[in-house]
């Protein structure tokens, strides 16, 4: 037998995510953004639940050959550009849009020779300082794409650095300000603009965390109470029973002693398995259905947890890490990082089952 740890990938969660960010930002079109291998959930398994967005978004040719070879005929954005000369003709050939945040991709693409112009994205740095043209050069570089024969339609575009905690303003004015004279379809807003900012709601809407039921701010009672549905779920099961005595240890480091005697359950998941090794004692799991704690160091293999609320549970007793009950969030934030990290980290050797039917519902935790 395997172990028996498994993540289950359910479909039809990022279906019904979608349909709500089709809800939230009805006069906008969707591009569902996909990157990272669908934020660890695998393109190919969650495909089937975008046919309802207007164009996927994602940053790797890899990841977007994958895409169209799926057989998506709609707009396919790489949301970091191109690279290389060489990377114009794949994206010439699959027909895809392409973010430009530089001269040099102005260059890229003034060289070049498509079969049929191209069209893109033009990234303006209206504050997050990552990536983009600063507003003052802006309509300089609209001008001069405008001018490049292998350059198609020009859409507008920013990333904003903080909509999750509501200070976005300052960002759409000066990106209001630098384009107000730019013909071209604007797309502002990231997944916590979709949520909380509807005046970021533009022609497009670049949804990520939340089309797999994570919240864009890395906690999950900011999504408490709307209808995202967790769209991985990863599950073990005990291994081993252990009975403490009163001030006794587990496990490496003994970080946690045993304020009574205790009933502990070691479960089959650790930090190779993607399961992040800081989460502190009291990180919520689920076992037979009953919410209790992690207790003890997470090593490479295995964590611990407290039985003491479910205490006929025995070995081969189920345990959810994530997933239905357990907001991927809940486990994130103590361990002092977001939801998206461990998503993207559920490990290689972690089982992967697809369930292409209808989801579990939704947690309102």
């Amino acid at each position: 037998m395997p172990r028996p740890i498994s993540a289950r990938i359910h479909v039809d969660a990022v279906r019904q995510n979608l349909d709500f960010v089709r809800r939230t930002a009805a006069a906008s079109r969707v591009w569902s953004v996909v990157k990272a291998n669908a934020y660890g959930h695998g393109i190919e398994r969650v495909f089937p639940a975008p046919d309802a967005a207007d164009g996927i978004a994602l940053l790797d040719l890899d990841e977007a050959v994958r895409v169209r070879e799926l057989g998506w005929t709609k707009p396919v954005l790489l949301l970091e550009g191109l690279f290389d000369a060489r990377d114009v003709d794949t994206a010439d050939r699959h027909k895809l849009t392409v973010t430009v945040h530089c001269d040099e991709q102005l260059d890229l693409l003034a060289a070049a020779r498509p079969r049929q112009p191209i069209g893109i994205e033009l990234k303006m740095n209206s504050g997050m300082n990552r990536l983009g043209f600063r507003p003052g050069d802006y309509a300089r570089a609209w001008r001069r794409a405008s001018e490049i024969a292998a350059i198609g339609p020009i859409g507008l575009m920013t990333h904003f650095a903080n909509a999750d905690d509501g200070a976005i303003d300052w960002q759409i004015d000066a990106f209001d300000a630098a384009t107000q004279n730019l013909l071209g379809t604007r797309s502002l807003s990231n997944s916590a603009a979709v949520l909380w900012h509807p005046r970021a709601h533009r022609a497009w809407v670049r949804p990520g965390t939340i089309l797999y039921g994570a919240s864009p701010t890395g906690s999950a009672r900011h999504i408490a109470g709307l209808p995202l549905r967790a769209a991985m779920t990863l599950e073990s099961r005990i291994i081993g029973v252990q009975t403490l005595a009163p001030g006794e240890t587990i496990g490496y480091g003994r970080t946690f002693a045993a304020e009574r005697a205790m009933h502990i359950g070691v479960v089959a998941c650790g930090y190779a398995d993607g399961y992040p090794r800081h989460a502190p004692a009291g990180t919520p799991v689920l076992v037979e259905g009953v919410r209790t704690r992690i207790v003890g160091r997470v090593s490479m293999d295995m964590l611990t947890v407290d039985l003491t609320p479910c205490l006929d549970a025995g070995i081969g007793a189920p345990v959810e890490l994530w997933g239905e009950h357990v907001r991927v969030d809940e486990v994130a934030e103590p361990s002092g990082t977001i939801g998206y990290e461990l998503m993207c980290a559920l490990a290689r050797r972690v089982p992967v089952t697809v369930d292409a039917g209808v989801s579990p519902r939704a947690s309102t935790v």
